[in-house]
């Protein structure tokens, strides 16, 4: 054990309530660990107990960092750890562990030291739509006349150069990719000269600031002394790099996670990471947790036998305490419509009789697609339902509008916020104007701001649009100076709140009245003008040392990194979970429908060309272990494309799964409905009625 400990908690842990392999894995502290979790394991519970025990054994909060992959994971491990661990009076920093994902680890160190790498630390993080927007203005520049490119595709394609490196980019094939790796030289110039990064950036530069500045990275492994990664099958290139560079010295690397659910390989992960451990951490220990605490042991047994079937892994068998539970129900409909109506109907019996609210029902899908048809149904029947995936609060225009005015304030070289924000409100700037603009700054190198402000581009416009100009740069200018200016002293009682100048900033240029005026219908337009003040008012809630510019940045930054934060209202209350198969990792549903069993979407059809039907049934297992009570799993005999009925097959998988563990619907018995619950069923109906 490490002798620089100094930490002294005022708790004892009470490790009596884990199972003996939990036990294990939260006790062993020092060298290469992996914990190899099983779907519904508890592997949660026993991260943030091996955190809390470190604590107890004398290591120092600020030397733990725990990583992740979603900022939900990292609080949900940091509310456990608190609970846990009694807070004692020292600042944050030294009285809390670091549990963040890799992302939020790259920003914090690249906000310390990225001007090493030459750029400026305020630099702005780009999202996905900001990425997208300096893809389309490349593509606008280098396109054929005529010809169409699926700027999302080359996004995309870029994205997995970066995080891959020149071996992923020299396997390639196709005109999209070789297009996108002609263009990362010129994609990653038009960040540099915005001093923007993308998120693939906060991995590949912190993991240059380790190779290039040692001290650096000598400083960091000072201080995080004990590393553990969550879901460690989902590590790509560079963030095993990272973590590896870590702990090259001390080795005490604790990764958790589970082969069987690495189901990302089309985003970068890796699963060799894992299945390989032992070729970079010989002295690695193994501990395996099979005890589920999810599901019933039919389920279970299924799982096991389907994944049995994939050759290259680390062998697991699940079993659970909570008894064997109802068989699987297996389902042939004709085509997806009766497929949907079919499910709503289950649903709704299920409520009715049985007492199941929609919010303990799930219903899981390969496609985006397939949502369609389940929409209508669960319309039509007055079914309420959350489709994970819709139209997040962070996607709507006036959000967007008021983040892209932070951007331009805090960072008025960023092309793709800027460009959104020029002319709203309306001020004389229209769309022909800023595309000349933009060609200006394409002619000189420089940003669009710093094209406004040159004296021989504005010469070229018209006095009136001239005036525009020079009126937008002064409004960009004094908003700064306002933003940037030097913190007040403590206790002095000047403080400027987020809050308020964002209250008077939108009144100064007239946004909420504009955005009333954008709208024919009153309510949609008080709607608009609520999500911009609900916005407002989480403008406090990230503290941050310094300016008024340095927690405005803050503020952004959180944002930014936080892609998984929960959409508001269409979660709450008692709904059905319309989900896809990848977004369901992580969660657990009392009753899991699987619609679209069939060859071609699960597997799909893409994976015999690409290699990837290991992956495609670690998928299908992953969907399969999202069920606690009871599973029920569809497939249509046709399926509906471009308004043809085709003929579909069953799943492949489905042979998989041992006979007796499954009924098929159409072979069950048609059993009377007992005295009670009958009773119940009127019940519910004089309820509705009355």
């Amino acid at each position: 054990m490490d002798p620089c400990r100094h930490y002294t908690p005022r708790a004892v842990l009470d490790l009596r309530s884990l199972n003996p392999q939990q036990r294990l894995a939260v006790e062993t502290l020092d060298g290469p660990v992996l914990i190899l979790a099983g779907a519904g394991t508890g592997k949660t519970r026993v991260i943030t107990y091996r955190v809390a025990h470190l604590i107890e054994r004398g290591v120092a909060p600020a030397n733990i960092l725990g990583v992740t992959f979603t900022n939900k994971a990292a609080r949900e491990m940091q509310e456990r750890v608190d609970r846990l661990v009694p807070r004692r009076r020292a600042p944050d920093a030294e009285a809390r562990p670091t549990l963040c994902t890799f992302h939020s680890l790259g920003a914090r160190l690249l906000r310390q030291h990225i001007d090493k790498l030459g750029y400026k630390r305020n630099f702005v993080i780009y999202t996905e739509s900001d990425q997208l927007g300096a893809v389309k203005k490349i593509l606008s520049q280098v396109s054929a006349r005529g010809v169409k490119v699926d700027a999302v595709k080359i996004q995309a394609w870029i994205s997995r150069f970066k995080n891959n490196g020149a071996e992923s980019a020299s396997g390639a094939a196709g005109d999209d990719s070789a297009l996108a790796r002609h263009l990362l030289p010129r994609y990653d110039s038009a960040l540099r000269a915005c001093n923007a990064v993308d998120f693939d950036d906060l991995l590949l530069l912190t993991l240059r600031l380790f190779r290039e500045h040692p001290e650096v990275l000598d400083a960091c492994r000072q201080r995080y002394r004990y590393v553990m990664v969550d879901e460690y099958q989902d590590t790509n290139a560079v963030q095993f790099q990272i973590a590896y560079h870590l702990v090259a010295r001390h080795q005490n690397l604790c990764v958790v996670g589970d082969d069987d659910q690495s189901i990302y390989g089309w985003r970068g992960a890796e699963v060799a990471h894992l299945l390989d451990m032992e070729k970079h951490f010989p002295r690695v220990k193994v501990i395996k947790l099979e005890q589920n605490y999810r599901s019933t042991n039919t389920i279970l047994r299924a799982a096991n036998a389907l994944i049995q079937h994939n050759a290259r892994r680390r062998p697991k068998q699940l079993w659970s305490q909570r008894g064997d539970g109802a068989k699987i129900t297996l389902h042939t409909f004709p085509h997806e419509d009766a497929e949907a109506r079919a499910i709503v109907e289950e649903i709704e019996f299920r409520r009715a009789v049985q007492r199941i609210p929609w919010s303990h029902q799930a219903v899981l899908f390969r496609t985006n697609l397939q949502a369609r048809p389940l929409e209508t149904a669960f319309r039509q029947a007055n079914v309420r339902y959350h489709l994970v995936g819709g139209q997040s609060y962070f996607d709507r225009r006036e959000v967007k509008d008021f983040l892209a005015w932070l951007k331009t304030l805090l960072n008025p070289h960023d092309d793709i916020s800027l460009l959104r924000i020029a002319n709203v409100p309306a001020r004389g700037l229209s769309d022909a104007t800023l595309e000349r603009l933009l060609a200006a700054s394409a002619e000189r190198k420089c940003s669009v701001f710093t094209a406004m402000k040159n004296a021989e581009v504005r010469a070229a416009f018209s006095s009136r649009t001239r005036n525009c100009i020079e009126g937008f740069v002064r409004l960009v200018e004094q908003s700064r100076a306002k933003l940037t200016a030097t913190a007040p002293a403590p206790g002095s009682g000047q403080t400027v709140r987020p809050q308020a100048w964002a209250h008077s900033f939108l009144a100064e240029i007239g946004y909420l009245e504009d955005l009333r005026r954008s709208e024919k219908n009153a309510e949609a337009a008080e709607s608009r003008v609520r999500n911009v003040k609900e916005l407002l008012a989480s403008l406090d809630d990230t503290p941050a040392p310094g300016s008024l510019a340095d927690r405005l940045q803050a503020f952004l930054e959180a944002i930014t990194l936080d892609t998984e934060r929960e959409q508001e209202s269409d979660t709450a209350g008692d709904a059905v979970t319309l989900i896809t198969m990848h977004s369901c990792k992580g969660l657990e549903f009392p009753h899991v429908y699987i619609v679209g069993a069939e060859d071609g979407l699960i597997p799909h059809a893409r994976s015999r060309e690409e290699n990837t039907l290991d992956e495609e049934r670690r998928l299908f297992y992953v969907a399969l272990t999202r069920a606690m009570k009871t599973l029920d799993i569809s497939h249509c005999a046709g399926r509906k494309k471009y308004g043809q009925l085709t003929s579909r097959r069953p799943s492949p998988f489905l042979k998989d799964l041992p006979a007796n563990l499954v009924e098929h619907a159409a072979a069950r018995p048609d059993e009377p409905v007992s005295g009670e619950d009958l009773k119940a069923l009127f019940a519910q109906i004089r309820a509705a009625v009355g």
